[in-house]
């Protein structure tokens, strides 16, 4: 099908796996799991199962971050969970995410485990849990909730939207490209005016909106995610450069951002995280 296609939907559509693309083997129209798989288990409470997508890395940042500031019971464990293999479909993640995304967060530290699924539910469950990066005076609470949710609500339209068909679609559409383009600068712009005259994007305070805005808009930012700077001439947005470096200069954020790496550089990749000491050790293989 071209830009110009007079293609017509059909009455009723029907699923054709073959026009997926990259990822047909991987999305499907129904929920569930495919097979039967349990999930690893290590000795923390906090039993963490994602990949180190941006969505992913809003975890792992959060939990290094809680560390650094001496939580002990923010110790855990990071199972990778490879989602171009399917393993987000397996009955044991489906246990704890009904919508087979990453990341997915078991809390084992009561009697009754709890399932915490959705990145922007966990960073609030652990920010609440530990009592940290979220303010605890009324208006900066809902002040770091605004940007939190604001997250959620429109990176969608980052990644499902302009890296989905400049990255990753099967053919180039100007349409869905433009459509898409317009409104990912459209947010960085928004951004970028909230950075204006703050120095975090609820206001002076690093906070769990930080660190959820900071894999995609800063990683898009910085060309990190879908190598698209230039595209977007990125550079437009000085404040959200500014914010994106202070933040990627974090030793923690640095340390969260290697958890369930599979790509890129070998310093860079980390599989598998149960104890700090593997953040110091080489590269996992395998």
């Amino acid at each position: 099908m071209s830009e110009n296609s007079s293609y017509t939907p059909p009455e009723v559509w029907t699923w054709d796996q073959a026009s997926g693309g990259k990822f047909a083997s991987i999305n499907r129209p129904v929920a569930g799991a495919t097979h039967d798989k349990a999930l690893p288990v290590g000795t923390h409470p906090l039993q963490l199962y994602s990949l180190a997508t941006p969505n992913g890395v809003k975890v792992t940042i959060l939990l290094e971050e809680l560390l650094a500031l001496g939580h002990v019971g923010a110790e855990y464990d990071a199972w990778l969970i490879d989602i171009g293999e399917g393993d987000q479909f397996g009955s044991g993640f489906v246990g704890i995410n009904p919508n087979s995304k990453i990341p997915a967060l078991l809390d084992r530290s009561k009697d009754t485990p709890t399932r915490v699924f959705e990145s922007g539910s966990i960073l609030l469950y652990l920010a609440e849990k530990f009592g940290a990066f979220l303010p605890d005076d009324p208006a900066g609470r809902t002040e770091t909730l605004n940007w939190l949710f604001w997250q959620m609500g429109s990176a969608p339209y980052l990644g499902g939207g302009f890296g989905h068909f400049y990255v990753y679609a099967p053919e180039k559409f100007e349409y869905a490209i433009n459509r898409f383009t317009m409104e990912s600068k459209r947010q960085l712009d928004v951004l970028d005016r909230c950075l204006a005259n703050r120095r975090f994007v609820a206001g002076d305070t690093y906070t769990i909106a930080d660190i959820a805005i900071y894999p995609w808009y800063g990683g898009v930012a910085t060309g990190a995610v879908y190598d698209a700077a230039r595209f977007l001439s990125t550079q437009d947005y000085p404040n959200v450069q500014r914010w994106a470096t202070d933040i990627a200069a974090r030793p923690a954020v640095q340390r969260g951002r290697r958890v369930n790496r599979t790509w890129g550089e070998a310093e860079e990749q980390l599989r598998e995280r149960h104890d700090a000491a593997d953040l110091d050790t080489p590269a996992q293989e395998g």
